[in-house]
């Protein structure tokens, strides 16, 4: 399915094509460049040319929502503004941030603040989000604000109705969750009353609607976890995991998933060995064995970057894996933790869907 001529030219004459962040049966989503009427930025793209006819109809309308919202929400500063929208290309400014599951912000109470201050502005302007359970629709900003994103299933009301309260009620309530994952010791006892008192709307839709939605969600169109991996990081990787772990010659091994243009959905392991001609054997290894795909891509790394508990830090390799390298600077904790990546990154595998502007100094962090 094609452009429309105006959308196609637009893309043509202003856009440059930078790295797939997503790709669904909804829509696909890159990052890259954007020549405004006042210069380059960096932006969004979300376009709807390769979504399958089946779900068109479904993928317009989500696509309606969001340019929608996105417009009101031009000047609130609370998510990325509207810099252009055709009938199926629509391009949003670029958030410098990460997150929430990737910045993961313990004890971080300016960043709730500032979640809330972004609610209180969103449904001032009679906008609920309705999609904020997701920890990916939030984002920590390099400035440390809180910011919202993906506003697909976003409801526009020009009065505070009833429905309005409750849409907004369930946007406050599925940020507090959030803050008792992360700053639990910083909820309010009014806060604690909220979390513990769901509208009506939302006990029935756990219910009957939810079960419904995950049928079809993750029976038909394979969404299954938070980082957009579906099916193969949810059932392919702990199995691949195991596997690659049974090597003599390999200490452990983390895999993440990252968004492919050829593929859709590719795995990334990083595995954790002395030999670097490990990868060859272990490929040869993972493609005789039954009933599983291998990774796209294998590297092997002297050591894995570690939190404090001895984790493997998937939210960086996350980063690594699909070249979303100069986010990973606020990631950072020390100059040992950058020269410990500089090796990982020197070495990466996904090179085919690169930052057109990529520099040096995201390449080999130093600064």
């Amino acid at each position: 399915m094609g452009l429309p001529k105006d959308d196609a030219a637009l893309l043509s004459a202003r856009w440059s094509e930078g790295v797939l962040l997503k790709r669904d049966v909804f829509s696909t989503v890159e990052r890259g460049r954007f020549r405004s009427d006042s210069g380059e930025v960096e932006a969004v793209l979300r376009r709807l040319d390769q979504v399958p006819l089946w779900s068109f109809a479904l993928a317009r309308h989500l696509f309606a929502r969001e340019r929608r919202a996105l417009a009101l929400a031009r000047d609130l500063d609370v998510g990325p503004k509207l810099l252009w929208a055709g009938k199926r290309v629509l391009v949003r400014g670029f958030i410098d941030g990460v997150a929430l599951h990737l910045a993961r912000p313990h004890g971080d109470l300016a960043y709730f603040r500032s979640a809330k201050q972004a609610l209180r502005r969103l449904h001032r302007a009679g906008i609920c989000h309705n999609d904020l359970a997701k920890e990916q629709n939030w984002l920590r900003g390099n400035d440390g604000r809180a910011y919202l994103t993906d506003f697909q299933l976003a409801a526009c009301f020009k009065t505070r109705s009833r429905l309005f309260r409750i849409a907004a009620y369930e946007d406050l309530r599925h940020l507090l969750k959030h803050k008792r994952s992360y700053a639990p010791d910083a909820l309010t006892p009014s806060e604690r009353k909220i979390l513990a008192r769901k509208s009506v709307v939302a006990r029935v839709w756990l219910m009957t609607g939810k079960k419904v939605y995950q049928a079809i969600t993750r029976g038909l169109f394979n969404f299954t976890d938070r980082e957009g991996g579906g099916r193969r990081l949810v059932n392919d990787a702990p199995v691949l995991i195991e596997l690659i772990r049974k090597h003599p010659d390999v200490r452990d091994t983390a895999i993440v998933a990252f968004a492919d243009r050829r593929v859709g959905v590719g795995l990334y392991a990083f595995v954790e060995a002395d030999q670097t001609a490990l990868e060859k054997q272990l490929r040869s290894e993972l493609s005789s064995a039954k009933g599983v795909k291998p990774p796209e891509h294998i590297q092997v790394v002297h050591a894995l970057p570690r939190d404090g508990a001895g984790r493997p830090r998937t939210e960086i390799l996350q980063l690594v894996a699909m070249n979303q390298i100069d986010l990973i600077e606020p990631l950072m904790r020390n100059a040992a933790d950058r020269a410990f990546l500089r090796d990982i990154l020197e070495q990466r595998k996904n090179l085919r869907d690169r930052f057109n502007f990529e520099t040096a100094d995201m390449d080999s962090p130093s600064h």
